[in-house]
Parts: structure tokens; sequence; C-alpha cells
């Protein structure tokens, strides 16, 4: 019986995607095999790779429940794995929590109880978990876009908002207009193409440069003089004493709104050049880092200084430039080790 064309092609673009997923995971691995990331990164693309095979359409027609269950588990539990990625690529200082385990658990377990034991409620779950991920996805790839001074990675949370949610999204509604959410074989290879189409363009970015471009650098293994950043110009240097004179002289760190669109106006500059100097010459990742950096530095001094003891701490952090009082105690105890009460009380038993 001669082979269908349709199912060769077919298995071809999913082992297509299951051999750029392993290139995908040995970059990873080779430039940064100790990040956070990575881990997930890797477990997210051997998923992927797991789904790729559970969604053949063949595969869905003739296996038995029993051996699509665990499949299906991983298949769904990719969901909440893309989210966990996304937080650890994106957000500087993540770190894995038990709880995050406990959140792909039951996600997954949704996928093999609707094998075994298929109910209208898991029937439903099956098909909305995935659209609660990927909003969550885009929210974390959206939040602190502006914020964000490493320009690889702020052109990536652009593109994973726009192809990776969209892709989700798209054959999400593809399987609820599905007999049985079950896809024709050329819906099924259309999903193949569209996810291998967002892998190779990864991959492809990432063979441009280095995976340890959009992670933050790792502690050095002994100690020595940090990188000199690259050769300043006129313009960096004016660019410099500005920034100085805005942040350090003036004060612009109080201003609960700062923003790099703020500053740049401020300071009259372009805001990628603003971006590009607190990144290359200045060592942040992130801009509300180097605010928080000032803000931080005028509230220690302020809580160490005893003709202020009476002052409120909310009023030091609010007069700093914070928002609240919570990202200011959140922020604080991340610097020191301390809260600010702990921190006031050891300065001045120290004085």
């Amino acid at each position: 019986m001669a082979a269908d064309p349709v199912a060769l092609i077919d298995a071809a673009l999913r082992g297509a995607l299951v051999a750029l997923l392993s290139v995908l995971s040995l970059q990873f691995l080779r430039d940064r095999p100790r990040a956070p990331t990575t881990g997930i990164g890797v477990l997210f693309a051997a998923g992927l790779a797991l789904q790729a095979i559970a969604s053949t359409p063949s595969f869905e027609a003739c296996a038995p429940a029993l051996v699509q269950a665990p499949l299906v588990a991983v298949s769904v539990g990719n969901a909440a794995l893309f989210w966990l990625f996304t937080l650890a690529l994106f957000n500087d200082g993540w770190r894995l929590r038990p709880w995050h385990g406990a959140v792909w658990l039951p996600v997954a377990a949704v996928g093999a109880l609707q094998c075994l034991w298929p109910t209208p409620t898991s029937l439903v779950l099956l098909r909305w978990l995935p659209v609660l991920f990927a909003l969550l996805v885009m929210a974390n790839a959206a939040l602190r876009w502006h914020g964000d001074l490493v320009e690889r990675r702020r052109r990536l949370r652009l593109f994973i908002v726009v192809a990776g949610s969209a892709f989700t999204l798209i054959m999400v509604a593809a399987r609820l207009s599905a007999p049985h959410g079950r896809l024709s074989t050329p819906t099924a290879t259309l999903d193949i193409v569209m996810l291998l189409a967002i892998v190779a363009i990864v991959v492809w970015r990432l063979a441009r440069g280095s995976v340890s471009d959009l992670l933050p650098a790792p502690p050095p293994a002994l100690p020595g003089p940090p990188p000199a950043p690259p050769a300043a110009d006129a313009t960096d240097e004016r660019l410099a004493q500005a920034l100085q004179q805005a942040m350090a002289a003036e004060q612009a760190f109080r201003d609960e709104g700062l923003s790099v669109a703020s500053l740049a106006a401020r300071l009259a500059v372009p805001e990628y050049r603003l971006r590009r100097h607190i990144n290359q010459r200045l060592g942040h990742r992130n801009f509300n880092a180097f605010v928080n950096g000032f803000r931080l530095d005028q509230a220690q001094r302020r809580l160490a200084d005893p003709a202020e003891r009476e002052l409120p701490v909310l009023s030091i952090a609010l007069d700093a430039g914070f928002g609240s009082i919570g990202p200011f105690n959140r922020a604080f105890k991340a610097a020191t080790g301390l809260t600010p009460t702990e921190f006031r009380r050891q300065k001045l038993a120290d004085s």
C-alpha cells in the first residue's frame, strides 16, 4: 500500500520540530547550564517534543487511553511550563519555588483525567487552561517591557507575546471547533508548521548571539575585577554626566512615575541611547532596579540618621519615590537582608 504523502510530510515536520527543540535545549545547556531558565527551558522543550508525538492524528485516533493519558498530561502541562519559562527568562532574580511545581501538577492531571475518565468539567478545563496561561504569558512578557534594558530580550518579549500566545489561542480555538476536540490531518499539520516556525526563529535568533546575553551574569567563580565597560566617546561622557546630575544631584528618582521615556525626555536623548548606556556602561538590566538603587541608598541613609529616628518608615519610603510600603519592604530586604525596621534598629544601636 502506498504511503500517504500528507502523513509523510506531517511526520517529517514533527521530526524537524523535535530536532530543533533538541538544538534549543543544547544552546541553553551549553551557555548557561546552571541557570533556572535552562532547567525549565529544557523541560519545556522536552514537553513540546512529546506533544508533537501525542498530537499526531493517527496516534490520537488509534492509541489506547492508557497510552495517551501521560502524553496528553504533558501536553496540557506545557501551558504552565511556558508560563514558568517566561517568568524565569524575563524576570532577573526569579527563583523556582515548590508552589510552581504545584501549579504544573494539577494542570497536567486535568489532561490525564480527560483521557481516562472524561467529564464535562475536565473537558472545559482542558480547553480553557491553555488560554488562561497564554494570557498570563502575555501579561508577564508585557509587564515592565519598557523597563527592560536588554535589547535582545525586549525583542524576544514582543515575539513571545505576538507569536507564542497567538499560536496557543489559535489552536485552542481549532480544537474547540473540532469534533471531540481532535484536529483533522490538515489542521494538525498546520499546528506543527506554526510551532516549527516559532521554534526555528527562536533558535536562529539565539544562534546569532548567546543565551548568556538574555540572562543575568552568574557570580564569578574566583574574585577579580569586573569586566571593563565598552570604551566611551564624547557623547557617552556627556550622557553619563547628565544622568549623574539628574539622578544624584537633582534626585529625579524621587518621582514615583519615573520611566525610561520620561528620563530620556528630561535628558533630551533618544530612549534607545539611554537604555544602552544604563545597560552596557552601568551594568543594569532593568530600569526599575537602576532607579531603586538610588531610592534604597537614600532610604538607608535616612533610616540610619538619629535625627530622623521618629520619622515613620512609610514617610521615608514615599519620599524616596516608592509608591507604597510593600514594594519598598521587598526591595529593601532583597538588598540588605533586613527589613527597614530591623535595619534602623541595628544602625541606631551601633551609633
